[in-house]
C-alpha cells in the first residue's frame, strides 16, 4: 500500500518531533516516521534534562533559535499544562587567564557575553569570588575565575517536550507511525518514495532528522561528514545537598585548556538528592547499532575522579544512575540544515553536534517554514553544506 502526504518527516527525535509538530500548526498533511517509540533511550534525546542558555557561545548565528525554542516551550507548557522549561540560571565559567575551549571555540565565556550584548539578553559577568559566595556548591575556586551567568538559562526535559509535541502534531491531524525503519529515500518526478519496513509512503516534501542514523540512509557526503560519538551521564548521591538551594543553576565549568578540561551539570531535581554531571568526548567514533550503552563503574569512577571530586559540593562518588548516548557531530561543531546535494526535495537536518536540543523547538519552526511556505524566517547560510567544500 502505498501512502501521499505533502511532507514526511524521517526521525521523530528531538528535531523531527518539533518539525512534525510545526507542520500540524501549519495545516500541512504530513507523516512521521521513526523506528523507535519516541521519546526514548536509544539516541541522543534522553536523559531527562538538557541544559539551555540563550547566549550562545557556539556563535550569534544560533541565538534567534534558542530564543524561538525559548517561546514555542512556553506556549507549549500553556497548551499541554507540562514543564517543559525552567528557568533555574545558567552559569558558563572559565579560567580567568590562559586559553580555553568548548565546542571547538576558544574564549568561550567571552563569546557568551559577546551574543547577551548582541541581543540584549540579561546577564551579569562574575569573578570566582562572587560565583562562590553565591553559589555554594562550587569548590575550591582559585577567585579570579570568569563567569557569565544568565538568569533566564535553565534546562528542559527532552522527554517531556519530545512527547508534548508529537502528541499535538497528532492532534493537529499529523499521521505518526512508529517502530517503521525506513530503508531508503529515492527522489522521483513530482515527489519522493520511501521504502520502509512496513510499506511505501510517497510525499512532495521530506525532512530527514535520523541524528546517528543519517548517514548510512543518506550515503554520501554525509557518511564524510556526520560523525557519531559515544557520551556518558552519571548521576552521584549527595550526601549534603544543602548547597544546592532554588535558585542553583546548570553549568559549564571549564578548568582547563584542553576541550575535555571541563563538566557540566544540573542541580537536584525536585525533591531529589543527586546531581547529573558529564563531559564529553570526540576521540573515539561509533555507529548507532555498535553503541555500548552500558556504562561502567569504572567509567563513572574515572568522571569523579577527574571532573567532580573537589569541584561539587556533597557530591559523592556513589553512582544512581548512569547512561549513554549517541552525539552525531560535524566537522567544525556546527548544525547542517541544507537540501540535500542531489535532491532538492529533501531537507537534511543534523542538529546535535553536542548543543542542539536547546535549538530544537526553533529549529522546528523554521524547517516547517522552509518545506510550506520557503519563508526565509532565517538565513539558512549559516548551516548549509556549502561550507564544508
Amino acid at each position: 500500500m502505498e501512502d501521499r502526504f505533502d511532507i514526511a518527516v524521517v526521525g521523530l527525535g528531538a528535531m523531527g518531533s518539533a518539525a512534525l509538530y510545526q507542520l500540524g500548526l501549519q495545516g500541512a498533511k504530513a507523516v512521521g516516521l521513526d523506528r523507535f517509540a519516541p521519546p526514548h533511550a536509544l539516541g541522543s534525546s534522553h536523559g531527562e534534562s538538557r541544559i539551555t542558555r540563550q547566549a550562545v557561545g557556539e556563535g550569534r548565528d544560533y541565538v534567534p533559535l534558542v530564543l524561538a525554542s525559548h517561546r514555542i516551550w512556553r506556549a507549549l507548557e500553556a497548551e499541554t499544562g507540562e514543564t517543559l522549561l525552567t528557568a533555574c540560571g545558567a552559569l558558563v565559567m572559565g579560567p580567568g587567564s590562559g586559553v580555553t575551549s568548548h565546542h571547538g571555540k576558544p574564549d568561550f565565556v567571552g563569546r557568551s557575553i559577546d551574543a547577551a550584548r548582541a541581543f540584549a539578553i540579561p546577564h551579569e559577568i562574575l569573578d570566582g569570588r562572587e560565583v562562590a559566595r553565591r553559589f555554594p556548591q562550587f569548590l575550591n575556586l582559585s577567585g579570579d575565575e570568569k563567569a557569565y551567568y544568565e538568569p533566564g538559562g535553565g534546562y528542559v526535559r527532552p522527554e517531556r517536550c519530545i512527547a508534548a509535541q508529537l502528541r499535538r502534531a497528532g492532534e493537529l491531524g499529523a499521521t505518526i507511525r512508529t517502530g517503521t525503519t525506513v530503508l531508503s529515500i529515492l527522489q522521483e518526478p513530482g515527489g519522493v518514495r520511501i521504502e520502509t519496513d512496513r510499506g511505501v509512503v510517497l510525499a512532495d516534501q521530506v525532512v530527514v532528522s535520523a541524528g546517528a542514523w543519517t548517514a548510512p540512509l543518506l550515503g554520501a557526503p554525509f557518511t564524510d561528514l556526520l560523525a557519531v560519538n559515544r557520551q556518558l551521564l552519571h548521576w552521584y548521591a549527595l550526601d549534603d545537598a544543602s548547597a544546592y538551594g532554588p535558585e542553583s543553576p546548570v553549568f559549564i565549568w571549564m578548568h582547563g585548556s584542553g576541550e575535555t578540561d571541563y563538566l557540566y551539570g544540573f542541580p537536584p531535581l525536585p525533591g531529589e538528592t543527586q546531581i547529573k554531571v558529564a563531559t564529553e568526548q570526540y576521540e573515539t567514533s561509533t555507529r548507532a547499532e555498535a553503541l555500548d550503552r552500558v556504562v561502567s563503574p569504572e567509567e563513572s569512577a574515572a568522571m569523579h575522579r577527574h571532573h567532580v571530586a573537589g569541584r561539587l559540593a556533597g557530591a559523592t562518588a556513589q553512582v544512581t544512575q548512569a547512561a549513554a548516548c549517541l552525539y552525531t557531530v560535524t566537522p567544525d561543531r556546527g548544525f547542517i540544515i541544507d537540501r540535500h546535494p542531489r535532491m532538492d526535495r529533501v531537507l537534511v537536518v543534523s542538529a546535535c553536534s553536542g548543543h542542539g536540543f536547546k535549538h530544537s523547538a526553533g529549529i522546528g519552526e523554521v524547517v516547517a517554514d522552509e518545506m510550506v511556505r520557503a519563508s526565509g524566517r532565517i538565513d539558512l547560510e549559516p548551516y548549509s553544506l556549502a561550507r564544508f567544500g
